[in-house]
């Protein structure tokens, strides 16, 4: 009887065992999966708003794209079109993607 009751217990806390490495495992799944991807893309949206400069050209969230005229800390203004008189201020994080402004 004593020998079959330390058994259970052996097979209880062993169980136990396998159930915690399982939540270790979907958790480290889901980091790898879903959290770090995201922290790489925020890096590379950090940096490329860093690395902005007057004269690039932008294309917004909103797919239209523009020339950046003036940089502050929260937003730039871009001027888009042809037209001088269509400069909007807009907030940076608006901002989807930025093709350098070509040197010669």
């Amino acid at each position: 009887m004593r020998l079959l009751l330390t058994a259970e217990a052996g097979a209880a806390t062993g169980g136990g065992l396998v159930m915690i490495i399982y939540i270790v495992i979907i958790v480290a799944f889901m980091y790898f999966i879903m959290i770090r991807p995201q922290k790489k893309e925020q890096k590379r949206m950090a940096a490329m708003l860093a690395d902005m400069a007057v004269g690039d050209c932008v294309l917004t969230s909103s797919g239209f794209y523009g020339i950046v005229i003036d940089i502050t800390d929260d937003t730039v203004i871009v001027e888009f079109g042809s037209n001088k008189n269509c400069r909007i201020p807009m907030k940076k994080s608006a901002i989807a993607e930025i093709e350098k402004a070509e040197t010669e």
